[in-house]
């Protein structure tokens, strides 16, 4: 049995008529991005329930072994080399394991959404992409897509028409650019449909990416509530 993950839970109205499951980068926990809710409502995004989950704590490599809250172990610089997959693969079910608990409280899979920043992107590439049932929106930022040359392998066909957006900034010096811009090329030449942007910043967040993030959440959110199963 996977333990459920512990997690910070937010509703911005009583009827939340979508679900956005956000992800925070390593080291950090589900507290990092809740400045982003009051962001987004203040640019029109409402009736949304958010679930930050926290991540466990584990030693990670690259840090020297230190004791960090992590999606999975990361054991080299450049990301790419001896990629912990089991770890991914725990970190994956778990976050299908938050999904599919949404499910159960009311919301249809086309109500949810995944996001993730660095680290808790590249697991909501992974979540998304290959969960078994159509999600409303996928959003990655500073982050990079793993395995991304085998995706049409490990993809769920389901989920082949779902509405991305993936962000980056210029400076980055944790994720390089090329990174980020290689996962989402490697998904556009796939026809996903998929909005990439860059930003003049370095690994964070800026007020312009997240007017970006309200919009392509305003434009993708289902517009009656007709899609609930138990209405």
């Amino acid at each position: 049995m996977i333990q459920p993950l512990k997690r910070v839970l937010i509703q911005t109205d009583q009827n939340p008529d979508i679900c956005i499951i956000w992800l925070h980068g390593l080291g950090a926990d589900g507290y990092d991005f809740l400045p982003v809710v009051k962001e987004l409502e203040e640019l029109g995004l409402s009736s949304v329930r958010y679930v930050f989950p926290h991540a466990d704590k584990m030693p990670v490599s690259i840090n020297g072994g230190m004791v960090m809250p992590a999606w999975y172990d990361i054991k080299h610089v450049d990301l790419q080399r001896q990629e912990d997959i089991a770890g991914i693969e725990l970190s994956k079910q778990r976050i299908d394991q938050l999904i599919d608990e949404q499910l159960k409280q009311g919301f249809s899979s086309e109500q949810v959404f995944l996001a993730g920043f660095s680290q808790g992107g590249a697991v909501a590439y992974q979540s998304a992409l290959r969960y078994p049932k159509k999600l409303g929106g996928l959003i990655v930022l500073s982050s990079y897509l793993i395995r991304a040359d085998q995706v049409q392998q490990w993809a769920a066909p389901i989920n082949r028409t779902l509405p991305i957006f993936v962000a980056h900034g210029r400076t980055d010096n944790i994720v390089p650019l090329q990174r980020g811009q290689a996962g989402a090329e490697c998904l556009q030449q796939l026809n996903y449909p998929l909005v990439w942007k860059i930003y003049p910043m370095a690994h964070s967040l800026c007020s312009e990416e997240v007017a970006d993030i309200a919009k392509f959440i305003l434009h993708q959110r289902p517009h009656t509530h007709h899609h609930c199963e138990h209405c």
